[in-house]
C-alpha cells in the first residue's frame, strides 16, 4: 500500500437549482400514473382489477382452475366482448364481458367456508329476536358475503357449509343430486331391533317415505345411532325417530357431501381446499 498518498476528496453533488426542480416536476406530471389498486364498481358490484389475466378471471368465476382455464381458452370456448379469445395471457378489465360457452361469468372471488356448528345457534343471516346466528361465528372468515347451504336446526350441531357460489349451493341443495349426510343421533332410550329394521326399510311419514342409505349402532350403545341419509327435508332425522316414539337428545352432522370434521373443533371454521371444492363441483 502506498503511503503519503492523499485521500480523494469527497465532493457533494451540486444541488439542483429552483428552475431545474420546476422542470423535473413538469416532466413527472406528463407521465401517466399507473395505479395498482383495483377499480371499484358501484356498491354491490364485484371489484375488478384494471388488468386481470383471463385465466384468473375464469378461475375466480368458479368455472375451473387457472390451468384448466388455459385449456378452455385454447379450445376457443371463451369470449371477451363477444370475441373468441385463444391468446394465452390475454388481459381483461372492468367493463369487459367474459363468457364461457355463452354463459356470462362473474369475476367475484368465490369463497367456501366449513363450520362445525355448536348448539344454540340459528342457521339464518339474522334474527329479529336478537338470538345468536351462525353468521357471527364466521364473521371474520371472508370479506365476501357468503350464505349457508341448507340448514341445521338450533339444537343440531355439526358441519355447515357457507359460500357465495350460487351454482354450487343450488346443486348441493337439490334433491336430485342426493348429497350424502351422515348424522350421529343420541336417543333418550335404546333403539329396539324392530324399529332399527323399520328405519332401514323406509318409514312412511306425513310427507312421503323416508329412505336411509345406512344405519348403525355406534360403539355398541343402542341409544347412539349413526344414520346415513341423502334426504334434505326439514328436521328429517329427528322426525324419523320421533315417529317411532324416541326423543333425540343430541344430533350431530359428522359428514356432509364428503366433507368431514377432522381437526375442526366445535364453533371453529376453515376454508375448503382446492381439491375439496373440485370434488364438490364434480358431484353428479
Amino acid at each position: 500500500m502506498e503511503r503519503n498518498k492523499p485521500f480523494k476528496k469527497f465532493e457533494r453533488p451540486a444541488r439542483p437549482t429552483k428552475s431545474e426542480n420546476t422542470d423535473k416536476a413538469e416532466e413527472r406530471s406528463k407521465k401517466p400514473i399507473r395505479s395498482k389498486k383495483p377499480v371499484k364498481e358501484a356498491k354491490g358490484e364485484p371489484i375488478v382489477p384494471i388488468a386481470m389475466r383471463l385465466n384468473k378471471y375464469i378461475s375466480n368465476s368458479g368455472v375451473c382452475s387457472r390451468r384448466d382455464a388455459d385449456k378452455l381458452i385454447e379450445a376457443g370456448e371463451v369470449t371477451v366482448n363477444e370475441k373468441v379469445i385463444t391468446e394465452m395471457g390475454h388481459k381483461v378489465g372492468a367493463g369487459d364481458e367474459v363468457k364461457h360457452n355463452g354463459k356470462l361469468l362473474n369475476p367475484e372471488k368465490l369463497v367456501y367456508v366449513l363450520l362445525n356448528k355448536p348448539k344454540d345457534f340459528l342457521t339464518t343471516m339474522e334474527d329479529p329476536q336478537g338470538r345468536k346466528t351462525v353468521m357471527t361465528l364466521i364473521k371474520n372468515a371472508a370479506d365476501e358475503r357468503v350464505y349457508p347451504v341448507g340448514r341445521l336446526d338450533r339444537n343440531t350441531t355439526g358441519l355447515l357449509l357457507f359460500t357465495n357460489d350460487g351454482e354450487l349451493a343450488k346443486k348441493l341443495s337439490h334433491p336430485s343430486h342426493k348429497v350424502r349426510k351422515l348424522y350421529q343421533a343420541e336417543l333418550d332410550k335404546p333403539l329396539t331391533e324392530n324399529h332399527f329394521h323399520d328405519i332401514q326399510e323406509g318409514l312412511k311419514l306425513e310427507d312421503g317415505v323416508a329412505n336411509v342409505n345406512d344405519l348403525a349402532v355406534v360403539g355398541g350403545d343402542k341409544r347412539v345411532i349413526g344414520i346415513d341419509i341423502h334426504i334434505g327435508k326439514n328436521r328429517i332425522v329427528r322426525r324419523i325417530f320421533e315417529h317411532l316414539g324416541y326423543d333425540v337428545v343430541k344430533l350431530d352432522r359428522v359428514i356432509y357431501a364428503g366433507l368431514t370434521k377432522k381437526d375442526l373443533g366445535r364453533g371453529k371454521w376453515r376454508m375448503l381446499s382446492d381439491k375439496e371444492v373440485i370434488n364438490l363441483k364434480r358431484m353428479k
